[in-house]
């Protein structure tokens, strides 16, 4: 086979692969918005499976989230969901294990079908951020993931570039963390005091500090561009 045969296989391949996960992508799509399954992705309908798994409740939703953040499942639904059923801290645990499975899955499929022809569309001027993220990735992803940038596009997208997988993980990791407890402990703790019928508890500390922190979390983004803009 000559170079430039060898080469021109290599395009199709890619361009292939690129197919497939546009395919996919539109898909899945089209499955959560268009389809019966749509009817089974609302709060109630996936309340009423999971508690009808029992012991097994966790490892089911761990796996829904994941399944769910690949087909463009909004990460709100099952974050609340999460939180409502399994509690402020429980919840917390299941969350961000479905979050990064969820993460990595879509990063895996990003960079399996959508990397060679990414690769082959970036011009000299793109290269430099390519490699750019490639030797600062963790600093790259938890960054965005800081300031909130679009969950699920963010995972498949950071698949299309250079950034080692590691990197990702870790920059994700850490990233989310800290609104994703945010977030999981003011939804499981009015969840507690819906659950005990004692409305006093609105005035708890508990609750006014999840409030607080709920709060808060809308302006990590502002307060970490600060940061960042003063270190330029």
């Amino acid at each position: 086979m000559t170079a430039t045969a060898h080469i021109t296989q290599k395009r199709t391949k890619a361009f292939i692969k690129a197919l497939l996960f546009a395919g996919f992508i539109i898909s899945a799509i089209i499955a959560v918005r268009y389809t019966p399954v749509r009817d089974l992705l609302t709060p109630q309908a996936l309340k009423t499976f999971l508690d009808s798994a029992g012991a097994w409740a966790p490892i089911a939703y761990i796996l829904i989230y994941t399944a769910g953040i690949c087909m463009f499942v909004p990460g709100t639904l099952l974050t609340g969901l999460g939180a409502a059923i399994f509690g402020s801290y429980w919840g917390f645990i299941y969350v961000w294990t479905g979050a990064m499975a969820g993460s990595s899955a879509a990063f895996w499929i990003g960079r399996t079908l959508g990397r060679e022809f990414a690769a082959s569309l970036i011009g000299d001027k793109l290269k430099k951020y390519d490699d750019a993220i490639e030797r600062n990735g963790f600093a790259t992803v938890l960054y965005l993931r800081l300031i909130y940038f679009p969950f699920t596009p963010m995972n498949f997208g950071m698949g299309l570039t250079k950034v080692k997988f590691w990197d990702y993980f870790a920059g994700t990791g850490l990233g989310i963390m800290v609104g994703t407890f945010i977030f999981t402990f003011f939804i499981g703790t009015l969840k507690d005091v819906w659950a005990s019928g004692d409305w006093g508890q609105l005035l708890s500390f508990k609750v006014f500090f999840s409030i607080i922190i709920f709060v808060f979390s809308f302006f990590i983004p502002k307060i970490i561009k600060i940061i960042k803009n003063e270190k330029v």
